[in-house]
Order: C-alpha cells, then structure tokens, then sequence
C-alpha cells in the first residue's frame, strides 16, 4: 500500500518587485525555495508546502477566496481589495530596505497644486485605483481615478494632473521632477490567512509557525551576539557600558573567579561598545552573527 500524502499549505509568494527578498527571507528562515524560470510553482523543501507565485496585487483576492491557505502581499493590497482575510502578522521588509513604503499623492515640481483639494476636477493615475476613489470621496474631493498600466511617473502632467505611487526612498519621484504633497498610507507585507484555512488546526499551526520563524529571521538582521567574561569587581562598569536595552544573561565561571556575559547588540554599536569593554575590564571578548531571534 502506498503511503497517504502528507496534508499541504498552499502558500503564495508574491512575484514581482518582492520576490526576491521574500525568497532570501524564507532561507533565512529555514525553507528553501527554488523558483525555476518561468515556472509558477517554485519548488520549496517541506513537503508540507506547496508555493505559488502571484502577483502581490491579487494575492488577497486568490487568500480570500480560498484557492491559496496563505500568501505574503502588502497590506496596501488588502486594502486595495477590500479583502476579508486574516492578517496574521506584519513582515516589515521590502524590495530595498527594512522599512515601509508609502503611497503618496504626487505633482509635477513646478505644479500649482499644492495640496489634494487643489486637485477638484482633476485626473489622478495610479495602481491603487479603489483606495484613491475611496480617499478623495472621504475629503469630498470630485477627481477622476484613472488606472496606470506603468510608468505612473511620466503620466504628469500631459497624461495626468496628478499621481498616486508608491515609494521607498522617493528617487524615482525626485528623477523625474515629482513633488509629494500628502501621504495617503504606509503599508508593509504582511502574511495573511484564508478564514477557513485559519480555523483548520492543522493549517493554523503550520501558518503560525511560519510567522513564528519569518519574525525571527527579520528580527535577526542588524543585530549580533557578545559573548564576554568579567572578574566579579568589574562586572559593574562593564554591564553599564551596554546600551540601555541591552539585557545581557550572567553566568558564573566554573572557576568562581568571575562571570560570563551573553547579549545582543545592533551591529552599528559594536564597534563603539567592544572597545569601551575592554577598557572597563572585559576579556575574552567574542562577536558571532545571528539568523533567527525569537522574540
């Protein structure tokens, strides 16, 4: 008799701008998954799995309906859609940094319009067509929201008064000479959850894990260990040469003679604290890197 097939997540990765960064965080995270050309079913190694790429856009509306358990999308999208799903956890990583990105209401440089009421009777282009149409009408502010293929930059200001558009760092606005004026929202990934999937235990424990394991792979990023010892008459001035958050274990060497320190730190410190250490009677000074921090 052959053996009944192991119970699957069906699992949405988003593909696009985020695919990347979303594949390189689930290795950090312990799951490997090997997206092949143009093939929309990466390979990943649980057999617990099973991945498909989507489009971010759409994500909430496959998670809502059913037809995924599971999906990582922005939470702009869910709004966007209108999705009635659950959102298990935020995952503030992007295609470029580790921050969010923001969808901002953009003119010309040399526009008149300075704030969004300038814009009555106006053409906006932009992705986030439905959120846009619901955010004028909660101003009572009659524009037409017109939807934008791509390249929404260069739409102003002979294919559009104004932009919606989302952005990290605001270059590509800069390049093409854009002004923000308002900032409609600040959106990050989020993991979501189909209801149904969500009341499933088996499903749940399985999502709730990957949210457990995903946090802890972003938690580690910028951040190192220290491993020290101290002799008892200093353990005072070293532990007040940590930063303030910095809660470190103390351990007694087998030797009686002194202590044992384990903390983290942000890496951007170290360099300033080791040698601060040192100088208030650390030895045995030892940094290591991080993968995973459970918070």
């Amino acid at each position: 008799m052959s053996s009944p097939q192991p119970a699957k997540l069906k699992l949405g990765i988003p593909k696009g701008s985020l695919q990347d960064a979303t594949i390189a965080l689930f290795e950090r995270a312990g799951w490997r998954i090997f997206a092949n050309g143009r093939s929309y079913f990466p390979q990943v190694d649980d057999v617990e799995i099973e991945c498909m790429l989507v489009r971010a856009q759409e994500m909430a509306r496959y998670v809502e309906h059913g037809a995924l358990d599971a999906g990582l999308t922005g939470n702009d999208w869910v709004l966007e859609n209108e999705s009635d799903v659950e959102r298990v956890t935020s995952l503030t990583y992007s295609k470029v940094s580790r921050g969010t990105v923001k969808w901002v209401l953009a003119v010309p440089e040399d526009s008149p319009f300075h704030k969004p009421e300038d814009l009555a009777g106006r053409i906006i282009a932009t992705e986030l067509v439905e959120f846009t149409k619901r955010y004028f009408a909660a101003k009572n502010i009659p524009v037409k929201v017109e939807f934008s293929w791509g390249a929404t930059e260069v739409k102003p200001p002979m294919l559009a008064d104004a932009i919606v558009e989302v952005t990290e760092t605001g270059t590509s606005l800069k390049a093409n000479r854009l002004r923000i004026i308002e900032t409609l929202m600040e959106s990050e990934t989020q993991l979501i959850a189909n209801k149904a999937a969500w009341q499933d235990a088996w499903k749940r424990n399985k999502i709730e894990n990957l949210s457990l394991m995903l946090n802890a792979a972003i938690a580690a990023q910028g951040r190192v260990g220290l491993i020290l010892n101290v002799a008892t008459e200093n353990l005072a001035a070293v532990v007040a040469e940590l930063p303030a958050l910095s809660s470190p274990t103390v351990s007694g060497l087998s030797n009686s003679l002194g202590y044992a320190l384990n903390t983290i730190l942000d890496e951007r410190l170290v360099r300033d604290v080791i040698p601060r250490l040192k100088a208030a009677g650390a030895t045995g000074i030892v940094e290591y890197p991080l993968s995973k921090v459970v918070l």
